[in-house]
């Protein structure tokens, strides 16, 4: 059984083929500038070699054409037809309180979607025309819509009801919804395989650190509370979004400085975190050697974020009461290893200590921590990609 994975944005799409018969992935790529010129496409199939083209691509269901072509290419193909592929798995941002889990998709789920474009105005809209693009290119094949928000609709109302009029969120859906959650999903399922406890008495935080970075703390297994708000602006701070700021700053701005609420949300969320700190960038990697010649505002910007992150380390560690694992992922989480050690070199109030040795790992699975420390710590990698294939599997099964 083959499941086509699609996580699709406003010009740009990543996609993978997995055969869920042994879960393995046997394409994989990416498509950036559609509707610009010079578009790129790249396809790599598992046994074979990348191949990178630049073209122009007018739309998503041109885009998407031109990568089911390739699949069953005769050179370079990885299916010998089309009818092989029995799903497509979508990634979709907001669920909002409709979907507390993955779903076939039928128009009423659409219609529900664009309802709730207002709460994801980003990522709602491209999300819905990789759907209509797929259901153009392959009519017929079930398409199934697996949510970031879904994860943690197991919150419980404390953690995410805002102290806000009461009717803000009963007339206008203002709360907590977070994201991330097939990625804090994920690693929270693999971190209580690898360390050999039932998944429903896990306790953990999970720590996806990357340009967007997010954090949850799940309680048996289920989220229980997270970092990212009603959108996903609010929590740590990222590559170039502020996290957590003072709700005053932008009428402050507004009222003194003559500035638009349309040039404030853009700077939250687009010139601010690392960026915006350091006015070096938003990778981690520029920062380091930054800080390292001497750069005074790269050294702060990590400085700052490394003290976020234990703010909240600390914070849902006293939510869980008992905390067996802390575990680190995202681009930043699995490979930045002298952050990685900075923060967890800081958790002594928690009885951790760093195994330096095994830090070394760089996108490995691994436990970091040394084999005495009471609440362990580990480097998963996400595979948010199996997630929405295993999901999309189990609906059909369903069916």
């Amino acid at each position: 059984m083959f499941v086509f994975v699609l996580n699709c944005g406003s010009s740009s799409f990543k996609y993978q083929l997995l055969d869920m018969s042994n879960e393995r992935r046997v394409a994989a790529g990416l498509v950036e500038r559609i509707g610009i010129k010079d578009a790129v496409l790249v396809y790599e199939p598992a046994n074979g070699e990348k191949v990178k083209e630049t073209t122009d691509i007018a739309n998503h269901e041109a885009a998407i054409k031109r990568v089911l072509n390739k699949l069953v290419d005769p050179q370079i193909g990885v299916i010998k037809s089309l009818s092989d592929i029995a799903a497509i798995g979508h990634r979709v941002v907001h669920g909002a309180e409709k979907f507390s889990g993955s779903v076939l998709i039928t128009e009423a789920v659409i219609a529900a979607l664009k309802e709730n474009i207002p709460l994801a105005p980003l990522h709602n809209p491209p999300n819905i025309t990789g759907i209509e693009a797929m259901q153009k290119a392959l009519p017929g094949v079930p398409n199934v819509g697996v949510f970031d928000t879904s994860f943690h609709a197991t919150m419980p109302p404390e953690s995410y009801i805002y102290a806000l009029p009461y009717e803000w969120y009963e007339k206008h859906h203002v709360r907590r919804y977070g994201f991330h959650g097939t990625s804090h999903r994920f690693v929270a399922e693999r971190a209580a395989q690898i360390l050999g406890i039932a998944g429903d008495r896990f306790n953990c935080i999970t720590c996806h650190m990357g340009n967007g970075s997010s954090f949850t703390a799940v309680k048996n297994g289920k989220s229980f509370d997270t970092s990212m708000g009603m959108t996903p602006l609010e929590g740590i701070v990222m590559g170039t979004r502020s996290g957590d700021v003072d709700a005053g700053i932008p009428t402050y701005l507004a009222a003194n400085f003559n500035m638009s609420f349309a040039d404030i949300d853009n700077a939250l969320n687009k010139k601010s975190g690392l960026q915006g700190i350091s006015g070096v960038g938003s990778d981690m990697r520029d920062l380091h050697q930054a800080a390292a010649e001497g750069n005074a505002r790269a050294k702060l910007a990590i400085d700052v974020l490394r003290h976020r992150a234990l703010k909240y380390i600390g914070a849902y560690a006293m939510e869980l009461g008992r905390v067996d694992a802390i575990v680190f992922t995202g681009g930043i989480g699995e490979n930045d290893l002298v952050f990685r050690a900075s923060v967890v070199e800081r958790l002594t109030l928690l009885g951790v200590k760093l195994d330096a040795e095994a830090n070394k790992a760089r996108g490995a699975e691994v436990v970091i921590s040394t084999a005495d420390s009471p609440v362990k710590v580990l480097v998963v990698p996400t595979n948010e990609e199996l997630v929405i294939a295993r999901d999309t599997r189990d609906i059909l099964a369903k069916r």
